[in-house]
């Protein structure tokens, strides 16, 4: 009897239905995701005779992987994407961090404005982005080119950045600050010693966001670009008239640099928590 029963109690409980469901439904979301992206990969090895891509298998071929760079505009514009990118997303991150911090630490007259703004900057369309940055640009008789949709960028990065580290930032125990205080710690070695090693992932989660969120840019770079063009401009030019099959080659070099950025910022969390456990 005491045995039937304690196989009865080592048993796993089934799987519940809810569960079950929820697991079917990430399969879907993640398949819904992925298959543009696979078709996208595998039609960039697909022959183009006429030098556009074909949306019909019509052979294996290596020859627009040899020649990934050979499109100087479109090699031209990926440069600027990646220029772009990179540059909102440090100037984002540099920008939003003190933000942040006063936000979650701090209470301060203006606070509340400041949630609202940063919100409203979140949920605006992007076509009220674009078209309100061109109207300051056009009275400021400012040239409208590459450091104007730098700053564009930056203009609605930094809201994502400010909510990324902030919420990093809620859950940090301040008593950590004032033992660094206990132990001589100035405000400003107390947080590169003890606060920046904490908030770092979501420093790096923040940088890696409005790099994605910027390099994905279309409308809000269209009003202010002028006659610069960045990848996402040049593709949608291009589909117009026929895309060569460079632009598949360069997106999937693109999605495997952000597939590679997020597996390393997942190692670089998970040794950052396994230290702070220890």
């Amino acid at each position: 009897m005491s045995a039937t029963v304690t196989r009865v109690m080592t048993r796993r409980p089934k799987p519940e239905l809810g569960r079950r469901l929820l697991g079917f439904y990430t399969g879907l979301v993640i398949i819904y995701t992925m298959v543009p992206i696979a078709v996208m990969i595998v039609f960039s090895f697909n022959l183009a005779p006429n030098g556009h891509v074909a949306l019909k298998w019509l052979g294996f071929t290596l020859d627009a992987y040899r020649h990934a760079f050979g499109i100087e505009d479109l090699t031209g514009a990926l440069i600027n994407s990646l220029v772009v990118g990179v540059g909102s997303a440090c100037i984002s991150i540099i920008l939003g961090t003190p933000l942040a911090l006063a936000l979650t630490r701090y209470n301060f007259r203006a606070k509340t404005t400041t949630d609202i703004v940063i919100f409203a900057d979140i949920a605006a369309p992007a076509v009220v982005v674009g078209a309100s940055l061109l109207s300051l640009f056009l009275e400021l008789n400012i040239p409208r080119g590459l450091i104007t949709i730098l700053i564009a960028h930056v203009a609605f990065n930094v809201a994502f950045a400010v909510v990324v580290i902030r919420a990093r930032m809620t859950g940090l125990d301040r008593s950590l600050d004032r033992a660094a205080a206990d132990l001589g710690a100035t405000p400003w070695v107390a947080f590169w010693t003890v606060t920046m090693p904490l908030i770092l992932p979501g420093i790096v989660g923040a940088g890696l966001l409005g790099f994605a969120m910027s390099i994905d840019d279309l409308i809000i770079t269209n009003f202010v670009a002028g006659q610069t063009l960045t990848f996402p401009l040049w593709v949608y030019g291009a589909t117009k008239i026929g895309t060569p099959p460079q632009v598949f080659v360069l997106s999937t070099f693109i999605f495997a640099a952000g597939v590679a950025l997020a597996v390393i910022n997942s190692l670089i969390n998970r040794r950052l928590e396994r230290r702070n456990r220890g």
